[in-house]
């Protein structure tokens, strides 16, 4: 199954969570905001079948929901999970 992620950049605070349980698919911008590496935060590329683990498990770590995901690509809408 196809599974693509997103972070709302509006709701992040720079906690660090993400990027513990999951730094293959999370990293930081230059604000300290939690962003999807695999394609620039668009949630457009599918998080590869071995990273799915930690992507859930940085899903259920953050503290402000703010880690989106879906089994559509979010299209580079990241209001589009509202």
């Amino acid at each position: 199954m196809n599974t693509y992620t997103i972070v709302d950049k509006d709701t992040c605070i720079a906690c660090g969570a993400c990027g513990v349980s999951a730094p293959s698919l999370f990293d930081y911008d230059d604000e300290g905001l939690a962003e999807g590496l695999l394609d620039h935060n668009q949630g457009i590329i599918s998080v590869p079948d071995l990273l799915e683990e930690d992507m859930e498990e940085a899903l259920e770590g953050c503290p402000t929901d703010s880690i989106k995901i879906a089994s559509k690509p979010f299209e580079g809408d990241p209001y589009r999970f509202e």
